[in-house]
């Protein structure tokens, strides 16, 4: 297939810059591809869309305030750490900024007597003074924002860019899917006897990484790493043997359920590429936000629910006025 089948023009005032301040409150646009419709909700009526007794598969994995702002100790220039995998207790691969003006050996002073050294320039490796890596970044840290959103972060930020149910830190990036749910929601969702599990997917930089080649079949996915309890497991059987539906929150989710269906590991790395022509064996019902052009996700998306239906939802989403990307609206897809 080709790269420019998933483009799109976006007008910019359409690029959602903050979260809502009720997170339900986000439009809901209602592809149904057995269909061919395209409906308009608000998020907060997401059951009355969903099949009877769905399960609704979430990624509890909770952004870590990845960017560090330092000082280099020996000259007193400015330094930009954006951590991106964490190598060890003290060990993180990371971004670099200016990476030019930055040499091997330099040792980074942060806020709260924290520092870092630069162990190996080429392989962007940091390496912190103190043990209590992630504690550390709680309080000088900030929040990895999108280079979408064209602002600083806020303190609202560490809030609104965390779903309600985030337990695991890992993420340089939400799984913005599940930030329209609220605990109330979530409630009203069970009571309608619907079920809630939760699988862990560290969201990387790779997610922003732009595909480069024309055929996108050639494009060199990246990794992430999934972990899914045996009783997640075990329920994700038994749910699909019911006949019941299973829904993926955001294309993490849907990600690590194919995965888990291919390999049958609960644990593992996975670089699993999905775009149209593959098969979903897991994920019936699909919620997610909105993606950028020519990016895997749009793809994922598209495999989903079909490259001319995904067209033309994309299409009615802009004439709508929809907001767009990690803080705007939310669509649901159902086959």
């Amino acid at each position: 297939m080709n790269l420019r089948d998933f483009d799109y023009t976006l007008p910019e005032e359409l690029i959602a810059q903050y979260p809502f301040e009720q997170r339900d409150d986000a439009r809901l646009l209602v592809v149904d591809a057995r269909t061919g419709t395209i409906g308009h909700d608000v998020f907060r009526n997401l059951g009355a869309h969903l099949p009877s007794a769905s399960l609704l598969v979430v990624n509890n994995s909770k952004v870590i305030q990845a960017r560090l702002l330092g000082r280099k100790q020996r000259s007193g220039g400015q330094v930009e750490i954006f951590l991106l995998k964490a190598l060890g207790a003290r060990r993180y691969e990371a971004m670099l900024r200016p990476l030019k003006r930055i040499q091997e050996g330099d040792k980074i002073d942060f806020e709260g007597g924290v520092s870092a050294t630069v162990v190996d320039r080429q392989a962007h490796v940091v390496e912190f003074d103190c043990e209590n890596v992630l504690e550390v970044l709680e309080s000088v840290g900030h929040i990895p924002l999108p280079p979408y959103i064209k602002r600083s972060d806020e303190a609202k930020d560490r809030v609104y860019y965390q779903t309600v149910y985030a337990k695991h830190p890992g993420s340089v990036a939400a799984p913005t899917a599940g930030l329209h749910f609220t605990k109330p929601l979530m409630a009203s969702l069970e009571k309608q006897g619907h079920h809630f599990i939760e699988v862990t997917l560290h969201v990387n930089y790779g997610t922003f990484k732009p595909v480069e080649v024309e055929d996108i079949t050639q494009h060199p996915m990246h990794h992430e790493y999934y972990e899914i309890r045996p009783q997640v497991g075990k329920m994700l059987n038994e749910v699909k043997s019911q006949g019941r539906k299973v829904v993926a929150v955001g294309t993490t989710s849907c990600r690590t359920l194919e995965s888990f269906a291919r390999s049958g590991k609960l644990e593992d790395n996975t670089d699993i590429f999905i775009y149209p022509g593959i098969d979903f064996k897991v994920t019936d019902v699909l919620v997610t936000n909105f993606h950028l052009p020519r990016s895997t996700l749009l793809m994922l998306v598209s495999a989903f629910g079909g490259l001319d239906l995904i067209r033309r939802a994309y299409a009615e989403a802009i004439r709508m006025k929809y907001r767009f990307y990690s803080y705007g609206d939310a669509m649901i897809i159902l086959r």
